[in-house]
């Protein structure tokens, strides 16, 4: 993987298990950028409420239980990535989740410049107990900042425990979620662009190395785009 040169695209993909704290760090790195924080659950539901082909077909398959299948989620991410916002590069939270989706995403950039990938590694106790006091918002859903005490900060909606916060259920989805990202990042591991980030500090810590790895994958130094 070449460095990112004069006029190329910072691109980003931000991996970690659930708790580790990737979708706060994908949206620091994306305003410090000024790119895109592109998440898969936000361009799903926007396909979905769009009607677009792919969300139509998105929306059958989860509507009977299943999950989205790797080619409409291929699908409905290069139709994001086409978008102008995306031309000078984006941030990735939750995808790719397989190696068939990460192959298939160094065949949409190709040409637009290095791939960064910021592994964010957390240790199995610590994100148990990060999950079973997140708090999130029964009206918006969105996450609640720290163990998330009152109301909403985005909506003012009421803040509750997510159902799937409890131990075994955390516990279950993190085996899960190791069984299945191993593979990818075994894939992503050599390249010169990939950085592993110790995610058990406090958020103004691991955002410093977030920086710091994206500059030194990369061209970039101190300065933003």
């Amino acid at each position: 993987m070449s460095t990112r040169t004069a006029g190329s695209a910072l691109n980003v993909v931000v991996l970690g298990p659930p708790g580790a704290g990737k979708g706060t760090q994908a949206e620091r790195l994306a305003k410090r950028y000024k790119l895109p924080k592109i998440s898969t659950g936000d361009i799903l539901r926007e396909a979905v409420q769009a009607g677009t082909h792919l969300g139509r077909i998105a929306r059958a398959t989860m509507e009977a239980g299943n999950l989205v299948s790797d080619d409409v989620m291929i699908g409905i991410v290069e139709e994001r990535l086409k978008r102008e916002d995306a031309r000078r590069g984006f941030v990735l939270d939750g995808f790719p989740r397989t190696v068939v989706q990460a192959t298939d995403l160094d065949r949409m950039i190709d040409g637009r410049g290095p791939l960064v990938v910021l592994d964010i590694v957390v240790p199995e106790e610590q994100l148990v107990r990060r999950l079973a006091s997140r708090r999130i918002c029964s009206t918006c859903g969105a996450d609640a900042p720290g163990a998330g005490q009152g109301t909403c900060q985005k909506c003012g909606g009421p803040l509750v425990t997510r159902p799937d916060d409890n131990e075994s259920v955390v516990r279950e989805r993190l085996k899960v979620y190791q069984r299945q990202t191993k593979p990818l990042v075994d894939y992503y591991s050599a390249r010169s662009t990939f950085r592993a980030i110790d995610g058990d500090k406090p958020p103004d810590v691991v955002t410093a190395s977030v920086e710091s790895a994206v500059a030194s994958a990369t061209d970039l130094g101190s300065q933003a785009l």
